[in-house]
């Protein structure tokens, strides 16, 4: 039995990104990933059984990124402002240094993979923002709001404004990119929606 090769592990891993990124599920396949590894297909099937168990162990392991990602330097006792503000600077550092692997995350959330990144994903981060967000509301510093409105108030902005970021164009197709000022005056705003009047 062939020995694992970790450098081409991770490049059958990085390139499985990049494709689907790229061209989605539809676009991928086994061949053109040995293709564009420059490897034989029995290679792959070294590291892995089958394109699902592929998909799903890249989809894990994107998770765990993301999970550690958000959580960096984020601390749950930490008042309404500078919790939020760790968590746009972490996801928004996430966003513009991982590209391929945010388009990745695109393709999953409409696909069948998705519910193994969602359910890793949410088990690594849900102690933390869930006694994040007792702990606010037990402070009396946000108003009180389901988990959806909070989401859609404090991180649909910061996905917006990555989005016309990382495709260098906002609306209209005009020029953008976001500057730390818009960045603070978006962050300030939302704040501001969330804090308990």
């Amino acid at each position: 039995m062939r020995t694992r090769d970790i450098e081409k592990e991770d490049l059958v891993k990085q390139k499985t990104i990049e494709l689907i990124a790229e061209h989605g599920f539809e676009g991928f396949s086994i061949n053109k990933l040995a293709k564009e590894c420059k490897i034989s297909v029995a290679t792959i099937y070294i590291y892995y059984k089958d394109k699902e168990d592929l998909i799903n162990k890249i989809a894990l392991e994107q998770a765990q990124l993301k999970a550690e990602a958000m959580l960096k330097d984020f601390d749950a006792d930490s008042s309404l402002e500078e919790g939020i503000r760790q968590q746009w600077i972490n996801r928004f550092e996430y966003i513009k240094s991982h590209p391929n692997d945010n388009k990745f995350y695109d393709q999953l959330r409409s696909s069948a993979y998705y519910e193994t990144f969602l359910k890793h994903l949410v088990s690594k981060i849900s102690p933390v923002f869930g006694k994040f967000l007792t702990n606010l509301r037990e402070r009396g510093e946000m108003e009180e709001m389901n988990l959806e409105v909070y989401w859609a108030i404090t991180f649909g902005p910061l996905y917006s404004l990555a989005k016309f970021h990382t495709d260098g164009k906002s609306i209209g197709g005009r020029k953008f990119t976001l500057t730390e000022d818009d960045f603070n005056r978006a962050l300030h705003l939302v704040i501001k929606a969330l804090k308990k009047q």
